[in-house]
């Protein structure tokens, strides 16, 4: 039997990821009719009333609004608003690098607009160049990440027990 500590994806009524919780709150907010399951592991609880497979992903029956916040600067946070992907090349995933759109030599600033994702040959080849030394464009200017639940829930994805909740998550330029 899998552990009741386990974590659960929840969805938004929306189907858009929205927080992960443990089993007995899952268990709890699908008993009061709240949520329903749309993924469930093998594993089951019982208890002398139920007997159910412990769910790995519910959506909410009714819709949460989140507030707008603003996402704070990182490293993760730009390889994930990128999708891991170099934004010279095309190149996804692999070792990525953060490059500087404009040097810092020239007064580029480390701000979501001048840093990007690339791979170390396309980082390496404009080295500390503009795009038009370097003679490299841009696959997409960059620019803040409108805030989504994606990026605090994205640990989650790394392991391997929650594999199937990857479908959930949509990465796009609207990120």
């Amino acid at each position: 039997m899998k552990d009741l500590n386990s974590k659960v994806l929840v969805l938004n009524s929306n189907y858009e990821p929205l927080d992960v919780c443990g089993v007995k709150r899952a268990i709890s907010l699908i008993v009061q009719k709240k949520a329903e399951v749309i993924e469930e592991n093998s594993d089951i609880i019982a208890s002398p009333s139920l007997c159910l497979l412990i769910p790995s992903v519910i959506r909410l029956l009714y819709y949460v609004k989140r507030p707008k916040l603003e996402l704070k600067l990182s490293r993760r946070g730009v390889f994930i608003r990128d999708n891991f992907t170099c934004q010279y090349c095309g190149k996804k995933g692999g070792e990525m690098t953060i490059d500087h759109v404009v040097p810092k030599r020239l007064g580029g600033k480390s701000v979501w607009e001048n840093l990007v994702c690339a791979c170390k040959e396309c980082n390496k080849k404009k080295g500390d160049k503009t795009l038009e030394e370097a003679k490299m464009k841009l696959i997409r200017e960059p620019k803040p990440p409108k805030y989504i639940p994606y990026f605090h829930l994205t640990k989650y994805l790394e392991k391997e027990e929650n594999s199937e909740w990857r479908k959930y998550f949509f990465f796009n330029s609207e990120v």
